[in-house]
C-alpha cells in the first residue's frame, strides 16, 4: 500500500464514530416503518393518515437538505450531527406519550429535521478524513453499515411493540439517542472549522447555483431519484403491511425479509464501492443495471398471480437492496464534479432527489390504497397492494430518461472519452500489477 493509500487508525476511529450517529439516524428513520399497524390502532387512522406521518417527515428532511449542505460548507459536521441527535432523542421522547395524529406528525418532523442533518454530515467526516481513491469505497460501507439502524427497527423494535406497547418502546429508542448523541459530543474530532462563518443569502444562493448548474450535479441527483426509492418506500412504510396484510406472511417472515434485504445490500455494497473507484467512467451504467434489479424483481411479484410464494418474495427483498447502494452512487457524483468549498452543498441538492421521488410514491400510494380498500382500515388488499407498488414504474421511467440527458451534459461539459471495457479492464490489470512488483 502506497503512502498516499495508507489510512491512519485515527480516521477509522472518526468515521465509526460517524457511522454510530447514522445508525441510529437510520434507526429513527425506519422505526415508524414497523409500527404502522400499532399506529394505525393507536391513532385511529387512515392509510392516507399512515402515509403522511413518513411523508411529512421525507419533506421536512428533503427540504432542509440544501440549506444544511450550505451550513455544513460553513459550519463543519461536528455541530450539525449533535444537533440531529438531540432532536431525534426529543422526536422519539415526544411520540412515546403521543395520542393524537397531530402532535405524532410534529414530533416526525423533528425526527425528519434531525435526520436532515446527520447523513450529509457523515459523508463530509469521510471525505474529510479520507484519501480519495477510498473516499467511494467507505461512503458504500457507510451507507450500508447504516442500515443497520433498519435492522433494529425490523427486529428488536418491532418485538417490543408487540411485547411491552407504544411507549416503553419509543421511550427506549429516545434513550439509545440520548446515549449516541453524548459519544458524539465527547469523542468525535474532526476538520476544525471555527474559522468558517453561516453564508449571507446573497453568497448562499450563489453557491446552490454554482453547484446545481454542473450537470455532474444533477447527474448525481437523478442517480439518487431513481434507485433510492424503492427500497425506502418499501422499508420505511409500507413494506411490512404488504408482507403481512397483502402477502399473508406473518410478522417474524415479514422481519425476516427486511433483514435479509439488509444483508443483501451488505454484500452489494463494498463490491460496488470497488467497483466505483476502480471504474469512475462507467458509473452512470452501474446506475441503470441497479434500476433494472429492481425494476425485474418488482415486475416478478406484481406479475405473480395472487400471494407470491417466499421464494419470490426473497428475491424481492433482494433485488431492490442494491437500490441504497446504487443511490450512494450520486454523492460520488458530488465530490469529483464540484471544488471542495461546495461539496455539502451538492451532497444537499443530491440528496433532495431519493427523497422527493419517496415521499410522493408513498403519499400516491395511501390514497390509492384507501381508494381500492375503502371502508376496511388497515386490512388492505393484495389487489391494491399490487397496484399501489405499480406506480413506481413511472419514476423509473422519468429518472431513467434524466439520467441520460444528464450524462450526455455531464460527458460534453467534461470532454470525457470513456474507453471501451476491454481496455478499461487491461488498463486495471496492469495498474495492479504494477503495483505489485513495487510492493515487492
Amino acid at each position: 500500500m502506497t503512502a498516499e493509500q495508507r489510512v491512519p487508525r485515527a480516521a477509522y476511529v472518526t468515521w465509526l464514530i460517524g457511522l454510530a450517529a447514522y445508525v441510529m439516524a437510520v434507526f429513527n428513520r425506519t422505526s415508524f416503518g414497523v409500527a404502522v399497524i400499532p399506529a394505525a390502532h393507536r391513532f385511529h387512522a387512515s392509510a392516507s393518515d399512515l402515509a403522511s406521518f413518513t411523508v411529512v417527515q421525507l419533506i421536512v428532511y428533503a427540504g432542509l437538505q440544501i440549506p444544511v449542505g450550505v451550513l455544513l460548507d460553513r459550519v463543519g459536521a461536528r455541530r450539525l450531527i449533535i444537533a440531529g441527535g438531540v432532536l431525534m432523542t426529543l422526536g422519539q421522547l415526544g411520540l412515546a406519550f403521543s395520542t393524537s395524529v397531530s402532535t405524532a406528525l410534529l414530533m416526525r418532523i423533528l425526527i425528519g429535521a434531525g435526520d436532515a442533518v446527520t447523513f450529509i454530515s457523515v459523508l463530509r467526516v469521510v471525505t474529510d478524513t479520507f484519501p480519495g481513491r477510498t473516499v467511494p469505497v467507505i461512503t458504500q460501507l457507510t451507507g450500508i453499515f447504516g442500515q443497520l439502524g433498519g435492522v433494529l427497527s425490523a427486529i428488536p423494535l418491532a418485538a417490543m411493540l408487540g411485547s411491552s406497547g407504544w411507549t416503553r418502546s419509543f421511550e427506549l429508542v429516545a434513550s439509545l439517542g440520548a446515549l449516541v448523541t453524548v459519544l458524539v459530543i465527547v469523542a468525535l474530532r474532526v476538520e476544525d472549522v471555527e474559522h468558517r462563518t453561516a453564508p449571507g443569502l446573497a453568497q448562499a444562493w450563489e453557491q446552490i447555483k454554482g453547484a446545481w448548474r454542473h450537470p455532474g450535479t444533477q447527474l448525481g441527483l437523478w442517480t439518487h431519484f431513481t434507485t433510492q426509492f424503492s427500497p425506502t418506500v418499501f422499508t420505511l412504510l409500507w413494506g411490512f403491511p404488504f408482507l403481512i396484510s397483502g402477502e399473508g406472511q406473518s410478522r417474524g417472515t415479514a422481519s425476516m425479509l427486511l433483514t435479509v434485504n439488509v444483508a443483501a445490500g451488505a454484500v452489494v455494497s463494498p463490491l460496488l464501492g470497488r467497483l466505483v473507484a476502480r471504474h469512475p467512467l462507467r458509473r452512470s451504467w452501474m446506475v441503470l443495471s441497479i434500476t433494472l434489479s429492481c425494476v425485474a424483481g418488482w415486475t416478478l411479484v406484481l406479475a405473480w398471480p395472487g400471494q407470491a410464494p417466499l421464494w419470490v418474495l426473497v428475491v424481492l427483498v433482494v433485488s431492490i437492496a442494491a437500490g441504497g447502494p446504487g443511490s450512494m452512487i450520486g454523492f460520488d457524483f458530488a465530490r469529483t464534479f464540484n471544488p471542495s468549498e461546495r461539496i455539502g452543498t451538492a451532497s444537499g441538492i443530491v440528496n433532495v432527489g431519493g427523497f422527493v421521488a419517496s415521499l410522493s410514491l408513498m403519499y400516491a400510494m395511501g390514497v390509492t390504497l384507501d381508494l381500492l380498500t375503502p371502508g376496511h382500515g388497515s386490512d388492505y388488499s393484495l389487489s391494491a397492494f399490487k397496484w399501489a407498488f405499480g406506480l413506481q414504474y413511472l419514476i423509473w421511467a422519468g429518472g431513467t430518461v434524466a439520467i441520460l440527458v444528464s450524462r450526455r451534459r455531464v460527458i460534453r461539459r467534461e470532454e470525457i472519452v470513456i474507453p471501451k471495457i476491454r481496455e478499461a479492464v487491461l488498463r486495471e490489470y496492469r495498474a495492479r500489477r504494477d503495483r505489485r512488483e513495487q510492493e515487492d
